[in-house]
């Protein structure tokens, strides 16, 4: 059994699948990866992607499949992967070698020592375009370093901080166990995967190394604003699904269930603020449905994010509120560095 599976998924990504592909290859052996044609058709991104299998037959396997985007070619790779642990890698990012080397030596321990973990965390940067500083996110004020440990050792849960997809690698069984499904030709599924798992997982390893470098910069991208405005009903889909899940998860208790919730309210808190920023009547519609959705679905995940700090900003009252709101998410799009 190979150690890790990574997916890249693809969709017309010629332009820049090649680095990262060519960062995941000093693997070896260890890591098997699967790049996942999500039915590109504008460009020769089947070809690279044949090319490497063919280059490389023990370790890439190409895998083509009709379009059915982002969420769909996550589930192609999990559905196929045959390491013991499994991550994503999108085609526009990249690893640090310094730092896959690590995480390999990290897996490679775990089997010699008998103990998997269900999780393996590791920091990412934002390697945002034109930007002269890298934000680094960092977990050592949540998660204790270079030991196994479980939710009653998480420290705390800083108010802006969240584990996005990027920092996880998760024992590939409890994504199974799990029954991790990710909705097709949808947007943002990310959030799904680095939510639905929580649910599930108990023991957990922080390796604090530099991993994953998550470029931002392109126009098209998922995450600039203007476009998520745009596609504003695939993140209410996906919130509404997160809202859903926390239903079903009503009998965990502690820093687990709590560490949920946070990551839940922080998710509202970006649709209320792309629905704000949209500045439509609709759209203000919409965030009222949103929240009364969570309130009817779970009175104490709703009171939960409602009085948190970031709930209470973005539901601040009326026209006055809404631009008290506008200033304080400029701030922190540029304390934050975000999109």
């Amino acid at each position: 059994m190979k150690l890790l599976t990574i997916a890249i998924p693809c969709y017309n990504s010629s332009a820049y699948m090649r680095n990262c592909i060519e960062s995941l290859l000093p693997g070896g052996e260890e890591v098997e990866i699967l790049i996942v044609d999500d039915g590109s058709v504008k460009d020769n991104t089947a070809e690279i992607a044949d090319e490497y299998q063919e280059r490389y037959p023990t370790i890439v396997k190409a895998i083509h499949q009709p379009n059915k985007g982002h969420g769909g070619a996550v589930n192609t790779g999990m559905a196929n992967a045959t390491g013991l642990y499994f991550k994503v890698v999108d085609s526009d990012d990249w690893v640090d070698p310094e730092a896959y080397s690590a995480i390999l030596d990290t897996l490679r321990g775990f089997v010699e020592n008998e103990e998997t973990p269900d999780l393996l965390l590791s920091n990412y940067v934002y390697e945002k375009e034109g930007a002269k500083r890298k934000k680094v996110m960092r977990y050592p004020d949540m998660f204790p370093k270079n030991k196994i440990f479980g939710w009653d050792e998480l420290k705390r849960i800083p108010m802006t901080k969240y584990v996005l997809m990027h920092s996880m690698i998760v024992r590939t069984q409890l994504l199974r166990d799990v029954k991790l499904q990710l909705p097709e030709h949808t947007f943002y599924v990310d959030n799904l995967f680095a939510f639905v798992p929580y649910s599930m997982i108990q023991t957990m390893y922080y390796l604090d190394v530099d991993f994953y470098r998550y470029y931002i910069g392109r126009p098209d991208q998922s995450v600039n604003e203007s476009v998520m405005i745009g596609r504003i009903e695939q993140q209410l889909k996906v919130n509404k699904l997160m809202i859903q899940y926390m239903h079903s998860c009503r009998g965990l208790k502690g820093k687990q269930r709590r560490y949920m919730i946070h990551y839940l309210s922080i998710i509202m808190t970006v649709s209320s603020a792309m629905l704000i920023r949209s500045g439509k009547p609709e759209a203000l519609k919409k965030k009222k449905e949103l929240w009364r959705m969570l309130k009817k679905s779970d009175i104490r995940a709703y009171r939960n994010c409602r009085y948190a700090a970031t709930g209470i900003f973005t539901n601040l009252p009326g026209k006055p509120g809404r631009l008290v709101f506008q200033v304080m998410y400029k701030g922190a799009q540029k304390l934050f560095g975000f999109n």
